[in-house]
């Protein structure tokens, strides 16, 4: 009886490892087993790369909506708290580009909000 060996199937995983891991300098892209390393680390780091990537957007438009704000005489707690009063919901996504791309509807926003804080 023939000795069946696991060749295709081992040859496809260590293409697909090193396949991931072209671009890595020296062994890591060479060597399976500092591939299959580096490529594990990798992916993790892309893993936790995806959630920061989320707060560092949330900070980027809080950082927008304050300056905004701040142009119009308001900081952006008191503007955050003044729209929650008022119970508009928009995101802070949406406030930032608004704070950007449409200062005129932005500054009505803030003189809304201004006049809730001030009853």
């Amino acid at each position: 009886m023939v000795k069946a060996s696991n060749a295709v199937a081992s040859r496809k995983r260590r293409k697909r490892i090193l396949q991931r891991a072209r671009g890595f300098r020296g062994g890591r892209s060479k060597l399976i087993r500092t591939a299959m390393d580096a490529v594990d680390r990798a992916q993790a780091m892309a893993y936790v790369g995806r959630k920061q990537k989320k707060r560092q957007y949330r900070r980027l438009w809080t950082v927008r909506i304050n300056a905004a704000c701040r142009a119009q005489g308001i900081n952006y707690s008191r503007f955050i708290n003044g729209l929650s009063k008022l119970d508009i919901t928009l995101n802070r996504k949406v406030l930032a580009d608004m704070a950007v791309n449409d200062a005129k509807s932005f500054a009505t926003l803030v003189e809304k909000a201004k006049a809730a804080l001030a009853v």
